[in-house]
């Protein structure tokens, strides 16, 4: 089914309510006074308002608004699976990270878009004790799919934009008791600050990640 846009809830809204307000002073038992008139509209006004207000915030609810399209992304490149990036700082070296590696990321996380959009800031790696960069192993599901798919093409010093649709985060429930709500575009500044050592995977390792492809 086709959604309807925010205004048509609202007008449809407006005009039952007229129509109630219509019917309740043809349907009165006696001709109400000019006092008793203004009154009735002043109240249909009252509710027309707190009730357009609910089907505002109901429809929001309902119809997240995806910044990413309303966003300016001519300079972004797509990455895999809707994944969007912005290389804004190119890295020291060629080197990429392999699955499995240790690697260390500064970061801050958006939702709503990066802040010239609107957007506010969630989470980040930098405080007022300075930057504390976030240690995991890569490409082993340890973190949401699309950082996964962006740091595996990353090289060290390289800070990158990422636009990372929901189902490459926190999918369709969220996470957070509501903090990231589900179906949550999620917006980061992120940098890949330092590479560990290399793993050295067995048989189990091996076969999981054949198992288990990004």
């Amino acid at each position: 089914m086709m959604r309807l846009s925010l205004g048509y809830f609202v007008v449809l809204q407006f005009l039952a309510l007229q129509f109630h307000h219509g019917s309740c002073l043809s349907s009165s038992p006696s001709s109400p006074s000019s006092t008793h008139n203004k009154l009735t509209r002043r109240q249909t006004l009252s509710t027309f308002v707190s009730t357009a207000a609910a089907t505002t915030a109901a429809f929001v609810l309902n119809n997240p608004i995806n910044v990413a399209n309303a966003m300016d992304l001519s300079e972004y490149q797509d990455g895999p699976r809707g994944l969007k990036y912005l290389i804004t700082n190119e890295g020291a070296s060629p080197e990429k990270a392999e699955r499995g590696q240790k690697v260390k990321t500064s970061y801050t996380l958006y939702l709503g878009g990066f802040p010239e959009d609107g957007g506010k800031q969630l989470d980040s790696s930098k405080g007022l004790l300075g930057d504390r960069p976030f240690e995991f192993n890569v490409g082993v599901s340890q973190v949401v799919k699309g950082w996964d798919l962006a740091l595996m093409d990353m090289t060290v010093g390289e800070s990158r934009r990422l636009v990372i649709p929901s189902d490459l985060g926190y999918g369709d429930n969220g996470v957070g008791n509501g903090k990231i709500p589900g179906k949550s575009t999620l917006y980061f500044d992120v940098t890949l600050t330092e590479l560990g050592k290399k793993p050295k995977l067995g048989p189990e390792q091996l076969q999981w990640l054949e198992e288990h492809p990004l």
